[in-house]
């Protein structure tokens, strides 16, 4: 729709009705004029609340309007935070504590700022390193003897080493306000050539530290977390805005802009958000392009440009359902990382990738064919589709530590003996039966999710019998759907790394038994909808290290035991 339809059509609708409208975020008084035709003013109570940090938008945007101006935190408050975000108080000795409390005083209440001085200073040692951040930001202290935020966002970065410059400023190119995944950028900093391993160390690893450090330096916003895990994240507009600057300074990324957009543009990563604009002026003729991301679903025929592709390391792709690869992707050779959203069908070219690291194929609802030659991609670390049909020589992707989407019924035809790097294991739709006796082979897996279907699963008995050996390094485990006959305790017990245990739908018996000294090292358990459940009995030393329980509809359950009412629920 055209803007002005767009306009007369919410009119239409909001027309002799009582609303209120929330209008997020508005910069410039300018916007809020083009806007606001759209709602009628029927003298029936309707209100538009508009926020924004702009103190004169919101004073200009309607003269009977009324202007709330929410308070900063106080100086108690401001401390407050300050201390819960700073990784290690008891190191802050009194004259450190004066010069942080002068530091945080000058923020004037602003949570960011607060925060963000707070990772700074974690990772300063001493004295005499506070005392060179406090002699920085005074000399960039304003008029109303408040440091400004700016001052404080820059000596954050500026403090980051050379690679998690890097990897802050790539986070840039998401679209604003997208909540964005943690696996997700930990392959495209991989990928993207941000991470050197040290020594022994698992690249993942590494990378996913490097994740934790801007988390702890809160230079980004933990939005859900999985078992102590993060698994998405968000980054604050202005930490956005900066990262976006820094980046054009280095040629880092651009982002598309219709009416700004440069044929010349010498950058290797270019990003593709706006939904409807006109692409006219885009030129993907650049030859040192190596990473293109698409956002906009309605991006016309992505493919046209497969030539100019050639030598690109990312391709992060969302379009429509039903969407066709071409054979031409097989000519991708220096592909790492591939992501495809809204596709349901790949090409046997896809074989030709010898080093792609990813592979993501995901659309919600529908599963995805792979094709045989998958099995050719000897480099690939992180499998991530639900695919309906077998792949057939899984186990020739010795390089692979994540498989996820792969379907129960499939496994029973692996020999997973060569998949020795395999550390996360994921399988749905189980249907009937199912037996998990060759993943004992699997030495280095530390998590395994079971997603089942069926109203009825069975559990074949020799699980029970190898449970014990199914990998020692077993620290996660979720049981979802699986509607167990049988007391699924006494084994599960058994696992002795066991940190994290996941009950859901998983157990339709009456009782669970938890014997002495099971579940030796178990930390996190979390029982939901086992609605048959009535006694839990627990022996005396067992889950001696557990912290954290949350129990939810299990209306039959009488009472928990006596020793887990002291343990903390979520």
């Amino acid at each position: 729709m055209a803007e002005t339809d767009l306009e007369n059509h919410l009119r239409n609708l909001l027309k002799g009705s009582k609303y209120l409208v929330v209008v997020d975020d508005v910069w410039q008084k300018e916007a809020w004029e083009s806007l606001k035709r759209a709602f009628p003013d029927s003298k029936n109570g309707s209100r538009v609340i508009i926020t924004t940090r702009k103190e004169d938008v919101a004073e200009r945007a309607d003269n009977r309007g009324f202007v709330h101006k929410l308070r900063f935190l106080s100086q108690e408050e401001s401390w407050d935070l300050f201390c819960r975000k700073l990784l290690d108080v008891r190191a802050m000795v009194p004259a450190m504590e004066s010069l942080a409390k002068d530091m945080v005083e000058k923020c004037r209440g602003l949570p960011l700022a607060i925060v963000v001085l707070s990772g700074l200073l974690s990772h300063k040692k001493g004295l005499n390193e506070w005392q060179k951040v406090k002699d920085c930001l005074w000399k960039n202290i304003i008029e109303d003897k408040s440091i400004e935020i700016s001052s404080i966002l820059s000596l954050s970065f500026n403090d980051l080493s050379a690679a998690l410059k890097q990897c802050f400023l790539y986070i840039g190119i998401f679209p604003e306000d997208e909540v964005i995944d943690a696996e997700n950028i930990i392959r495209l900093w991989m990928a993207e050539g941000f991470i050197i391993p040290r020594r022994e160390e698992r690249m993942e690893d590494v990378t996913e530290g490097f994740l934790n450090e801007l988390i702890r330096r809160s230079l980004i916003q933990v939005e859900d977390t999985f078992w102590e895990k993060v698994t998405e994240f968000r980054v604050h507009d202005l930490l956005r805005d900066l990262a976006i600057q820094k980046a054009s300074g280095t040629n880092l990324f651009d982002i598309y802009h219709p009416r700004k957009h440069s044929k010349s543009s010498s950058c290797i990563r270019l990003a593709i958000h706006s939904q409807g604009e006109r692409y006219h002026s885009l030129d993907l003729s650049n030859l040192k392009l190596r990473s293109i991301m698409f956002f906009d679903r309605d991006f016309p025929n992505v493919f046209q440009h497969i030539d100019v592709f050639r030598h690109i390391y990312v391709l992060y792709l969302h379009i429509n359902y039903g969407g066709v690869i071409p054979d031409a992707i097989g000519s991708l050779y220096h592909l790492k990382f591939l992501s495809l959203r809204g596709i349901n069908d790949l090409p046997s070219s896809i074989g030709n990738l010898k080093n792609l690291q990813t592979l993501v194929v995901s659309e919600d609802r529908y599963t995805c064919q792979l094709p045989r030659e998958t099995a050719d991609l000897i480099n690939l670390r992180h499998l991530v589709a639900p695919y309906s049909e077998p792949l057939k020589c899984i186990n020739k992707l010795t390089s692979l530590q994540v498989l996820k989407g792969f379907r129960c019924d499939q496994w029973k035809d692996v020999e997973p003996v060569d998949l020795v790097n395999l550390r996360e294991l994921s399988m749905d739709r189980i249907r009937n039966s199912y037996s998990l006796n060759n993943i004992s082979s699997l030495k280095n897996l530390s998590t395994i999710r079971l997603l089942c279907e069926a109203p009825e699963i069975v559990v074949k008995r020799e699980n029970r019998e190898t449970a014990s050996s199914v990998s020692k390094s077993i620290t996660m485990l979720l049981l979802w759907d699986s509607v167990l006959t049988e007391d699924p305790m006494p084994i599960l017990g058994m696992l002795p790394n066991l940190r994290n245990l996941q009950l859901i739908w998983a157990y339709k018996g009456k009782e669970i038994m938890c014997s002495d000294n099971s579940f030796s090292q178990l930390e996190f358990l979390r029982l939901y909808i086992l609605v048959d459940l009535e006694t839990w009995h627990l022996g005396t030393n067992a889950m001696p290290l557990i912290k954290d329980l949350v129990i939810e509809r299990c209306p039959k359950l009488k009472e928990i035991p006596e020793r887990m009412k002291d343990v903390k629920r979520t």
